[in-house]
């Protein structure tokens, strides 16, 4: 038996293929000049660049670990990067390529998804569930996931060859690319698949809705998918990828940290760095309010070899 999702969102897989991955387009925007290992950005819009490079370089000053940056805003053609190649274990950000993963392989046979896949992928995304996850990562296989890494041409995205999601690696560049294919038209993803991911996004438990979305103006939706897992080596990984669009904006922020001394800690890296983002992007009066990760997350049991 299968699931008809809704009429608005549902997923059937030969409805909406779209003409092509929209490539970010630099040729005429405004560079803001950086040295090696510098926040690096360009705009359309006068004087963004060079702001958004001065604000995030400012939120991540005296910040200990490591810390990666994308940011791309379609409205202003702007894209910013930081460390956009540096790889890191992905925890749960993973899931969302797990989705993009079953979504696109259900197009390829033009299917809904059944009952069962709609559960375990509302579970995956909006409580982070690590079972759910586990079951579709079993269900799609490598061979799939990888196929879809590549027609999205994730060429930096590794998928742990032992099982482990959570150990996939991941890089900024790659994460911008995933999100570029949610948020707009393209042949990967139809145009329903695309409204789940979003819907799914969306509707993350409060509890799990820091990270990206600190200081976004209520004038825009929220989109948004964390990670955090710990590990003996490089501590706390603490990630968040978001999408943001309303008020005549469209923007993707990917934040990617590792080496952090607590969770909270990279938390707090990745809140100032969206902070100032949102701020130069959509400037507004009213920003939103911080959010706080739960004091105990579940995301630490992600499955894992042993560590010593």
């Amino acid at each position: 038996m299968t699931h008809w999702i809704s009429r608005r969102v549902r997923v059937l897989a030969a409805i909406g293929a779209g003409t092509g991955m929209l490539l970010p387009c630099v040729a005429a925007a405004t560079p803001a000049a950086a040295a090696p290992d510098q926040v690096s950005c360009t705009s359309g819009k006068a004087g963004l660049a060079a702001r958004l490079q001065q604000d995030i370089t400012a939120a991540m000053a005296g910040r200990k670990g490591s810390i990666a940056v994308g940011v791309r805003d379609r409205a202003t053609d702007t894209t910013c990067t930081f460390r956009e190649s540096s790889a890191y274990d992905s925890a749960s950000v993973v899931k969302v390529t797990v989705l993009a993963t079953l979504l696109w392989d259900a197009k390829k046979t033009e299917r809904y998804l059944t009952d069962r896949e709609v559960t375990l992928t509302k579970a995956m995304i909006t409580q982070s569930d690590n079972d759910a996850t586990t079951a579709l990562w079993k269900q799609l296989g490598l061979t799939r996931i990888n196929g879809f890494l590549g027609a999205a041409g994730m060429t930096q995205t590794k998928p742990d060859p032992d099982g482990y999601w959570g150990l996939t690696q991941i890089t900024v560049r790659d994460e911008q690319k995933l999100l570029a294919l949610v948020t707009a038209k393209n042949a990967v993803l139809s145009d329903n698949s695309r409204a789940y991911m979003l819907q799914l996004m969306g509707q993350v438990t409060p509890s799990q809705r820091w990270g990206t979305p600190a200081g976004a103006p209520s004038t825009v939706a929220v989109h948004v998918k964390n990670g955090w897992l710990e590990r003996a080596t490089h501590g706390w990984r603490v990630h968040s990828v978001g999408t943001f669009d309303g008020g005549g904006h469209d923007y993707t922020i990917t934040v990617l940290t590792q080496d952090n001394s607590t969770m909270d800690y990279g938390v707090t890296t990745i809140q100032n760095i969206a902070t100032a983002v949102h701020k130069d992007i959509a400037p507004t009066t009213r920003w939103a309010e911080r959010l706080v990760p739960p004091a105990r997350p579940r995301e630490a049991t992600v499955p894992l070899p042993p560590t010593g």
